[in-house]
């Protein structure tokens, strides 16, 4: 069996993870995943029993029942670099024994749906519109640190789209992987009534998303080339900050991984809807009775 050095796997104290703060046992096979810690008591108030209770930084973690499921919401913070810490140690605490450091003999698949915000990129994903990501395309350069990358990856379609920036060559931006969600668990959480959509997902809120302040972009026809890029009758319909290292390492670990999405600004028509949060409870209880 495989055994984890303290260097490698950091327990606390109390025998929680790290960075999150949770034992084992408070750990639920069905996982969502918020961005902002405020959104966990948003889900969890729908609980009809609350279990247990963790924070960490901006991880909040809360577990209970749901209509006779168990579930865990955990809030990530912003970005890929913070879904590589959650998504490594929740899968830790999956499977991994914690008293001997050794890998499980039987290993526990957990069912992750991130629920978060966008910014659309299309005609048809208007402010509003719920995006289900079927596939991502990583501009964070995570899953190359990882082996095994090239297995779940559609290369093919990441060729096309290095090809179509104009990124061959003389590239300074980390190298784009395209990663699908997880097949079973988007068409159960999607269903009929979302966008099933191609989604990028960032390293950064301004510069890789197109924005300019004050600096100026290495590309100003970024965003104009990528509303463009079409590959075997499919366009990029929004912006987000964490869908790909969520599908890549959840496929890599062997979980189920999707992330689903409300637009609240439209970068091609240029509106937007600071007052989402009112709204995206819909999402929120239409994710619960799927997942």
């Amino acid at each position: 069996m495989r055994y984890f050095a303290p260097s490698e796997l950091i327990i606390n104290d109390d025998g929680s993870v790290f960075h999150l703060h949770v034992k084992p046992e408070w750990l639920a096979d069905k996982v969502i995943l918020v961005g902002d810690p405020g959104r966990v008591a948003l889900v969890s108030a729908y609980f009809d029993s609350i279990e247990v209770e963790a924070q960490s930084r901006e991880f909040t973690t809360v577990t209970g029942m749901y209509k006779g499921k168990r579930i865990t919401v955990v809030s990530t913070g912003i970005g890929c670099d913070n879904i590589d810490i959650v998504l490594n140690e929740l899968d830790a605490l999956a499977n991994i024994d914690f008293q001997t450091r050794q890998q499980k003999s039987t290993l526990r698949q957990l069912e992750l749906v991130r629920i978060g915000t966008c910014g659309g990129l299309q005609p048809y994903t208007p402010v509003g519109t719920f995006v289900c990501s079927e596939k991502s395309i990583g501009f964070d350069g995570l899953l190359n640190f990882y082996a095994g990358r090239n297995d779940v990856c559609d290369l093919p379609m990441e060729q096309a789209f290095i090809q179509h920036m104009g990124w061959t060559g003389n590239m300074c931006q980390p190298y784009p992987y395209v990663i699908d969600a997880d097949h079973e668990l988007m068409e159960r959480i999607s269903a009929d009534d979302m966008v099933r959509g191609v989604t990028i997902a960032a390293g950064g809120f301004f510069g890789p998303q197109g924005r300019e302040l004050r600096i100026p972009l290495a590309d100003p026809h970024q965003n104009e080339k990528i509303e463009r890029f079409e590959y075997q009758g499919r366009r990029i319909t929004n912006f987000e900050m964490e869908s790909s290292a969520l599908s890549g390492l959840a496929r890599l670990m062997g979980h189920k991984a999707v992330t689903v999405c409300m637009v609240i600004a439209n970068r091609l028509i240029k509106e937007a809807n600071t007052g989402y949060k009112n709204s995206i409870t819909h999402l929120i209880e239409t994710v619960l009775e799927r997942i």
